[in-house]
């Protein structure tokens, strides 16, 4: 049986999230600048955003840029800004042919204004596709994210707009930039790193954890399945016991 063959639709995770890791290894393997790293780290994103599609996930975030990441060399982060231009503009077909709507989270505003004009032009351009919701993180940090809704609730509080006691799961939900998106049910890390690196730490509370030794370039199709028939092998109790699930 072919491993796509083995994983049970009824059964799929409805958001995947993936800190997308290991491209300048990757290059540096190969005796390859960084920047080569990253461009055929567009290639697993493709191949990933087109299974997931075709598979029938129905929300998929990619880490693509944090907010730490632009403490990285200058001539980096101005080739990882074009770059992603650069995708956007090519990989638009892809998104409508696959009916994707592609999202954004993260402090938008910090990118360079070409980027950010080209990622809302197709942000704009697929908003009525249904199949899949494709979010890029950018620019995104989530203590910063939390440290936002903190400030809103706050301000609202002394505005008399909401009470402190009307504050709860829900309300602070509906104030995260994820606002539109459920919570995340696995989180698959590349590269073999085992940490979080200030990733959706409030979306994440029960989601499944998936770690590969694989770096992010070489990470492809068969990788996504095989990650995703590890998450139906293992049992969510969400603080309940086996016996309560049974």
């Amino acid at each position: 049986m072919e491993l796509k063959d083995q994983i049970q639709l009824d059964k799929l995770p409805q958001h995947v999230a993936i800190i997308m890791d290991g491209n300048g290894r990757w290059a540096k393997q190969q005796g390859l600048i960084r920047v080569i790293g990253h461009e055929n780290g567009t290639k697993s994103v493709r191949d990933v955003v087109e299974a997931s599609a075709e598979i029938g996930i129905k929300h998929l975030t990619l880490y693509a840029f944090s907010t730490e990441n632009w403490k990285r060399p200058k001539l980096e982060v101005q080739t990882l800004m074009k770059l992603l231009v650069k995708s956007l503009k090519k990989e638009i077909k892809t998104l409508q042919d696959n009916n994707i709507k592609l999202s954004a989270i993260g402090n938008l505003n910090d990118l360079p204004k070409k980027a950010h004009k080209e990622l809302l032009e197709v942000i704009d351009k697929t908003k009525d596709n249904s199949h899949m919701t494709l979010t890029l993180a950018l620019s995104y940090g989530s203590r910063e994210e939390i440290i936002n809704v903190v400030k809103e609730l706050t301000d609202k509080v002394k505005n008399n707009i909401i009470s402190i006691e009307s504050i709860d799961e829900s309300i602070i939900n509906k104030h995260l930039y994820t606002q539109n998106l459920p919570d995340v049910d696995l989180l698959i890390r590349t590269s073999g790193e085992h940490r979080i690196s200030n990733f959706l730490l409030w979306q994440i509370a029960y989601a499944e954890l998936y770690f590969t030794d694989i770096l992010w370039p070489d990470f492809k199709k068969m990788d996504l399945y095989e990650a995703l028939i590890n998450y139906q092998n293992r049992e969510r109790r969400f603080g309940k016991t086996s016996e309560q699930l049974s």
